[in-house]
This record gives structure tokens, C-alpha cells and sequence, in this order.
């Protein structure tokens, strides 16, 4: 009697510090181990699973302590089982030969399978700017049908209560501002080449372009066939434009004046931050000139003497 009794009390305390929606998915949830070629990828999964350093490192640390934290999978009507969060974890598991993955198995609609899924993946140190376009994308789709399935007052959310969007209810819950998430979500509006330049841009891979995330928006609004136009020219003089640039390439585009060679042009401007700078240390030609020489004087002089240099050089060789 007193055993029951005391079931009874941790069940009332339990409820006492947990949410209803914590009680039942405790209640759908159960853990499992199961082969990786049984759960499914997440499908249009935004994040990309790379064989990069850092997987290098998960994978053998998989290989020597297994996996520590379970992914998050949910069953399926055919009787299989839909990776939501945990895809590194998986792909890691495969590359060490692990047997089985643990898993929680829990039941979850569709929209709240991807918000799930987004939500654990934003908490990543590194995250492309790609990935952060669809995902934001796929969670702001989900949001804006669920709230359009509430119809009574009481089962919105506060911060939807006092008039706030449904971009701006993802932007209360994600590490970017409601401004910066638009601008992602534009990203999604790019041809495959040039987002992957602004992917770039943190990832920093040699002989690849590198594309800043303002100019990127600009040119999300061109259509297909101008974004195509752009990259031919981007490709040819092996360069990416400034946000000024982007900013006029859209404005003539709007107007139906944007041509081949109007992007030409705009993209042959040579801009500051991309011509090549070469530096020699204040210190090693101090001794060549009188103190309180002017930069530029310096400058030509050196110039000077290499023209020089090259003409005697010439000389020598006939």
C-alpha cells in the first residue's frame, strides 16, 4: 500500500515540473538499436553531411567509445524508420561498422519532424549559409501551417497573441535576427553554382570563388537565365561582384537592361579588396631612405629601381 502510495507522489510530482507536451512524448518515446540501413534519410535534408576533418575525428571516436547520444528517429506507416536528427551520427556509425545505432523512436507529424529536425541542426559550431537558407525555409513553411491549423485563442502561442509573424516567432527561437533569416531564405532563390561560392566563403577551399552573403541577396533576384549570364562572365575574369556591383546588376535586371555586356563591364571595374597587395616590412628598407620619407616615395622608388634591375638584366642576355 505504502509502495503505491509513493508511485502515486513521484507521478504527482513529476507533473508538477514537467509540460503536458513533455509528459506525452515520454509517453511515444521509447530507445532502441537498430542498423543504420533501416532508418532513412530526413527527406530534402538542407544539411550537409561531409567526409571533412571533423568527421574524421567523429568517426573514430564512434569506432573506439560507440555512439554516445541516440539519434532521433520516427516510425513509419510501411513499418520503417525517418532519421529526424542525427545524420553525422548515422553516416559515422557506418564509416566505423557499428552493428546497430541507438535510437529514440518517436512519433511526430511531418512539420514537427522538420522543426525538430532544424532546430537541433542550427546548434552545430558551423553552419553554410546554404544550409541556414533551406532549413530556415523548410522550419518557416512548417510554422506557418501549424499556426494555420489553430483556430482557437488559446492555442496560440503568446508571442503570436500580441501580433508577431511567423518569421519573427522563428527569429525569437534562432541564433539569427528576423532581418538576417530573410536574407538566408533569399539564398534559396540562387542557382546551384553560385550559392555554392557564398557556401564558400566559409569554407574557404582553394581556386573556388568566394562570395559575401549581401551581394549573394541582390543577386537572388535575377531570373535563371541572368544568374547563368552572371556566372559565365563571374567564371572569365575569375572574380565575384561587391555588393555595390550586385546592387546595380539587379537594378539593371529590373529595368529589362541588364545584357551581356552590361555585366561585363560592371564586373571588369577593378575593386580594392580584390587587387593583390604585396608588402615588404618598414623594417628592411628603413636603411635605403632618409627618415620621414613618404610611403609613396618609397614606392616609387623601389619601382624605379626595379625597372632598372629588369632593363640591365635584358641587356646581359643579348
Amino acid at each position: 500500500m505504502a509502495a503505491k502510495s509513493a508511485a502515486g507522489l513521484l507521478t504527482s510530482v513529476d507533473s508538477m515540473f514537467t509540460t503536458q507536451e513533455e509528459r506525452d512524448n515520454a509517453q511515444r518515446s521509447y530507445v532502441i538499436d537498430l542498423p543504420a540501413a533501416e532508418i532513412s534519410d530526413f527527406p530534402d535534408h538542407p544539411f550537409k553531411v561531409r567526409m571533412d576533418e571533423e568527421m574524421e575525428q567523429m568517426v573514430e571516436s564512434v569506432r573506439e567509445r560507440g555512439v554516445l547520444s541516440p539519434v532521433l528517429v520516427r516510425p513509419m506507416p510501411d513499418g520503417s524508420y525517418q532519421m529526424v536528427s542525427g545524420h553525422r551520427r548515422k553516416f559515422a556509425s557506418e564509416l566505423a561498422e557499428l552493428p546497430t545505432v541507438p535510437c529514440i523512436v518517436r512519433e511526430l507529424t511531418d512539420d514537427e519532424a522538420i522543426i525538430i529536425m532544424v532546430d537541433s541542426n542550427l546548434q552545430r559550431e558551423r553552419v553554410l549559409p546554404s544550409e541556414k537558407a533551406f532549413a530556415y525555409k523548410m522550419k518557416l513553411d512548417a510554422m506557418r501551417r501549424q499556426q494555420g491549423e489553430r483556430t482557437d485563442l488559446t492555442s496560440v502561442p503568446p508571442g503570436q497573441k500580441l501580433g508577431k509573424t511567423s518569421r519573427e516567432l522563428l527569429a525569437d527561437n534562432s541564433p539569427d535576427s528576423n532581418t538576417q533569416i530573410q536574407r538566408y531564405i533569399r539564398l534559396t532563390n540562387l542557382v546551384p553554382e553560385l550559392l555554392d561560392m557564398v557556401d564558400n566563403a566559409v569554407l574557404k577551399e582553394k581556386d573556388t570563388l568566394q562570395m559575401a552573403l549581401r551581394p549573394a541577396v541582390e543577386l537572388s533576384y535575377l531570373p535563371e537565365n541572368e544568374q547563368n549570364a552572371l556566372l559565365e562572365v563571374m567564371e572569365s575574369e575569375d572574380c565575384t561582384p561587391s555588393h555595390d556591383q550586385a546592387i546595380r546588376i539587379r537594378d539593371l535586371s529590373e529595368n529589362s537592361m541588364l545584357t551581356p555586356k552590361a555585366i561585363k563591364s560592371i564586373m571588369q571595374e577593378e575593386k580594392p579588396n580584390q587587387v593583390e597587395q604585396f608588402k615588404i616590412p618598414r623594417s628592411r628598407i628603413d636603411k635605403f631612405f632618409p627618415a620621414g620619407t613618404p610611403a609613396q616615395t618609397i614606392e616609387d622608388t623601389i619601382v624605379k629601381a626595379l625597372e632598372m634591375y629588369r632593363k640591365r638584366e635584358r641587356a646581359r642576355e643579348r
